[in-house]
Order: C-alpha cells, then sequence, then structure tokens
C-alpha cells in the first residue's frame, strides 16, 4: 500500500527487508555530509526500526522514496516526533541521496509530506531543521511556505548552529 504518490515519487511506509537499499544511502558520506557521520550498518536497522515503531505509536513515522518510473529507492523522508531544542516537535525530514540532488526530488517530497502531515493526519504544526550551512535544506522549506523561527545550538549533531523552520495551520487544536 503506498503512503503518498506524486507525480514522480512514491513514499511508502518501511518494510523490515529494507535495510539493503537504505543502508546504500545512510552510509554514503556525500549523502550524509550535514549528519554527524555517515550510518553503521547498526544506526540504520534502528533507523528502520525507529520508524516501524513510530507508525505504530503515531500512525506516521520516516519512509522510503522511491521514483514511481523505476522503483528504485533513492531517499527516506516523512514525520518523526522528535526533541528539537528542548521541545517535542512534528519533525519534517528527508534525504534524497547524493546521485539525484538538484532534480526537485527533495522538494516534491517534502511537500507531499507536509501536505500529508495536515490533510490526512490533522497535525497542526510542523517543523523542519536544519545546520545553518545546509542552503538547499533551507531553501525547501522556504519554499515550502516555513517559517524561520529560531536557530539554537544542537547538542545531537555535533553542536552544530541550526535553524528551526515551522509551518502551522489556522486552526488550533
Amino acid at each position: 500500500m503506498n503512503l503518498i504518490n506524486t507525480a514522480r515519487l512514491r513514499i511508502r511506509p518501511y518494510e523490515k527487508e529494507e535495510f539493503v537499499s537504505i543502508h546504500r544511502i545512510l552510509s554514503d558520506p556525500v549523502t550524509m555530509h550535514f549528519w554527524p557521520l555517515p550510518f553503521t550498518e547498526e544506526q540504520t536497522s534502528g533507523w528502520i526500526r525507529r520508524s516501524l515503531d513510530s507508525y505504530a505509536a503515531w500512525g506516521f513515522g520516516r519512509a522510503v522514496i522511491e521514483l514511481k518510473e523505476t522503483g528504485e529507492v533513492i531517499g527516506d523522508g516523512g514525520l518523526m516526533k522528535a526533541e528539537l531544542d528542548g521541545t517535542t516537535e512534528n519533525d519534517l525530514g528527508y534525504i534524497i541521496y547524493s546521485p539525484y540532488w538538484h532534480q526537485g526530488y527533495g522538494y516534491e517530497a517534502a511537500q507531499a509530506i507536509l501536505d500529508y502531515g495536515f490533510v490526512h493526519l490533522g497535525l497542526h504544526r510542523i517543523c523542519a531543521n536544519m545546520p545553518i550551512d545546509h542552503h538547499a535544506s533551507r531553501r525547501v522549506a522556504e519554499k515550502l511556505g516555513m517559517t524561520l523561527e529560531k536557530e539554537y545550538i544542537n547538542r545531537r549533531n555535533r553542536n552544530l548552529r541550526t535553524y528551526l523552520f515551522a509551518k502551522e495551520t489556522a486552526a488550533r487544536a
């Protein structure tokens, strides 16, 4: 069952046997440049497990991003409950495999995930965070209509200065 379809992408929940295709991406040093380090096999297994657990607990989590035309896995994206500068937020994130950068896949996936969160999940606030020098992710957040709320020191990512962007629906629960 597909979670989200866009013009070029299918964004679907992880399956337990997803390891090889996603580890290729999460262990790539270029793709993971803005993360503390590329993932080890153990970290990739934990990433998938946390996503599956998040689906069970919250009804959403990170998911596989694949090309509709070929079925090739080109990334990971979704929503997770995450602690961002001391507050639990609905965190929008995505990782696109570096050979697929600069083709609009990050924005396409992020827009679809953001819409899904507001429309289908009924969330009222969604955030995104990125190191301040991750200009491509900042441009995606701005293009999504997210507002820069603050800059903070991200203790979970090498104490890097990090931007927190957010978007809220008009109605609050």
